[in-house]
């Protein structure tokens, strides 16, 4: 063990102190009860609507007045008469099923479905699809 040197041990104290508290321990009861034995300064203010829902509620108010007062039945526009029952024959002269005819447009059954049943929201794009895979014009005359 040669060139190590002598060796010494150091007999300065180490001091192990504990986390300063976090915002949330300084507001528990018991630190705030020791704080007060203790004679610390303790700062208490009342935040404005603490407690209620009054900020939640203050604001939709006068939404729901105004939904209440608004009379206009808002639907969604659906299929034409004149265009289901054009698919449905330009369909049927072509011989094709439902399935056959969404699986040529990359669509599902359902979709052609709801069509010819009227409840789907027209798409002027399954409407074009559907055009050029029965080879007429479903939206106005014959080709």
């Amino acid at each position: 063990m040669a060139g190590i040197g002598p060796i010494r041990q150091d007999w300065e104290p180490v001091v192990v102190r504990k986390k300063a508290p976090t915002a949330a321990a300084k507001k528990d009861e018991k630190a705030v009860n020791a704080a007060r034995r203790s004679g610390a300064e303790i700062d208490t203010m009342k935040k404005h609507n603490a407690g209620t829902n009054k900020a939640a509620s203050s604001g939709t108010s006068l939404n729901t007045k105004r939904l209440d007062d608004d009379t206009e039945n808002l639907a969604h526009e659906r299929v034409s008469s004149d265009l289901k029952k054009n698919l449905m024959q330009a369909r049927l002269d072509k011989k094709l099923t439902q399935a056959q005819l969404a699986q040529m447009i990359n669509e599902k059954p359902q979709v052609i479905q709801e069509y010819e049943s009227g409840k789907a929201i027209p798409n002027q794009q399954i409407i074009g699809k559907l055009e050029r895979a029965l080879g007429t014009k479903l939206r106005g005359g014959k080709k």
